[in-house]
């Protein structure tokens, strides 16, 4: 049984470049691969780490941890976007803890 988990798409782009290396991409692997070479910002490892210090915070949920390592917010606007979906509301320290360790992979 396969494991499930959210990835960056950073990670998306590792995965489907490594794929096509040994076989044909279907139409929508190609354009997930064609959009992820245009917009993963972070090298996987990054990610991933990133990834696992926002999850350290306890109030960000994996979905979330990977969708902050693709779009990297530097405004607290945007991650208030991002949370809008979420039975929470951000103090601003949150918010500001959020942007510090996104800071750091910048």
């Amino acid at each position: 049984m396969s494991e499930e988990r959210y990835v960056p798409l950073s990670e998306v782009k590792q995965l489907l470049e490594e794929a096509e290396g040994g076989r044909e991409l279907s139409p929508d692997q190609k354009l997930a691969l064609d959009h992820s070479q245009k917009v993963a910002k972070l090298e996987p490892e990054e990610a991933r780490k990133l990834q696992a210090e926002l999850g350290k915070l306890g109030f960000v949920s994996d979905a979330l941890c990977a969708k902050i390592a693709d779009i990297l917010p530097t405004h607290g606007d945007d991650v208030r976007v991002l949370f809008s979906k979420e039975r929470m509301v951000l103090e601003k320290k949150n918010i500001e803890q959020i942007l510090s360790i996104v800071e750091k992979y910048l």
